[in-house]
C-alpha cells in the first residue's frame, strides 16, 4: 500500500513538473513574440538607435540619467517645439561652407529638385552618428526620389571634416558656427546648467563649437520642396529620436 501511495504521488509530482515546464515555455515564447512584434513595429533606424538607448542606460548612473531626462524635459517646455519652422514655412536661404571650405546655397540646391535639410549636434553624439551612418545607406533612395540630402552641425569645420572622413559620407556636411542657420529656423536651444557642465567635462563641447554658449540644435529634420516650402517636419525634444528614413522618403514621393 504504501509503494502504491508513493508511486501515485512520484507520478502527479511528474505531472506537475511537465505542466510547470509546459507554461514557462509557452510564456517564453510569448514574451519573444512579443519582442518579434516589437521589434517590426520599430523603424529601421529607431531599432538601431534603441540598442544605443539601452546601452547607455545601462552603464549610466541615476544621478546622470535624471540629468539628461531633466534636460529633455526643459527643452520640452521651452516652447520650441511651437516656435520651430514647421510644415507650410517658407525654408529661409543660406549659403555655408562644407567640409572642404566650399559654399554650399539651399535655394541653389533647391533648383535641382527637392532638399532634405537635418541637423546632428556633432561628432561627439553617438545618436548622431548611427543616424548619419544610416542617411548614407539610405543616399540613394533619396537620390532616386530626386532629393538633396544636406546636414548642418553647430561643430567648427575641423571637427564636422573628421566626422565626415569618419563616415566617408557622400551628402553636403556644413558647419552653421554659432548656430545662425538653426536659429533662423527656430531649433536652437540652451542646455541646462548641469548638461553643459557634464557635455563640457566629458568631451569639451566649447571646443566642438568654438564658444561657450552651451547651445545645440534639435536634431530635426525638413523636406523641403523647389519653392523652398517645408512639406515635411520632424521636431523632437528627446535628442535621441531621430526622423525615419522612410518617413522622409515618403515625404518626398508626395511631391512628385
Amino acid at each position: 500500500m504504501l509503494k502504491k501511495k508513493l508511486s501515485i504521488l512520484i507520478l502527479a509530482a511528474t505531472i506537475t513538473t511537465i505542466s510547470c515546464e509546459t507554461k514557462e515555455k509557452k510564456q517564453q515564447n510569448s514574451t519573444k513574440e512579443i519582442k518579434m512584434e516589437t521589434t517590426k513595429n520599430k523603424g529601421e533606424l529607431d531599432a538601431l538607435l534603441d540598442v544605443r538607448r539601452k546601452a547607455s542606460a545601462a552603464k549610466a548612473s541615476e544621478e546622470k540619467k535624471k540629468i539628461y531626462a531633466n534636460g529633455i524635459e526643459d527643452v520640452k517646455n521651452s516652447g520650441i517645439l511651437d516656435s520651430a519652422l514647421n510644415v507650410g514655412d517658407k525654408a529661409p536661404n543660406f549659403t555655408l561652407n562644407n567640409a572642404l571650405n566650399n559654399p554650399v546655397s539651399l535655394y541653389d540646391e533647391l533648383k535641382n529638385g527637392p532638399v532634405i535639410l537635418t541637423w546632428y549636434r556633432g561628432g561627439w553624439c553617438p545618436y548622431c552618428n548611427i543616424t548619419l551612418h544610416y542617411l548614407q545607406e539610405k543616399l540613394p533612395e533619396f537620390k532616386n526620389a530626386g532629393a538633396t540630402l544636406i546636414a548642418l552641425t553647430p561643430e567648427v569645420p575641423d571637427k564636422s571634416l573628421s566626422t565626415s572622413e569618419k563616415h566617408e559620407l557622400e551628402f553636403a556636411v556644413l558647419s552653421d558656427l554659432n548656430n545662425v542657420v538653426g536659429k533662423k529656423y527656430g531649433v536652437v536651444f540652451q542646455l541646462t546648467l548641469d548638461v553643459a557642465s557634464i557635455y563640457e567635462e566629458g568631451f569639451g563641447l566649447s571646443k566642438y563649437n568654438g564658444n561657450s554658449d552651451s547651445e545645440l540644435p534639435l536634431a530635426a529634420t525638413y523636406v523641403i520642396d523647389k519653392n523652398g516650402i517645408i512639406q515635411y517636419a520632424f521636431l523632437d525634444s528627446d535628442y535621441r529620436n531621430r526622423a525615419e528614413p522612410n518617413e522622409i522618403i515618403k515625404a518626398l514621393q508626395k511631391l512628385n
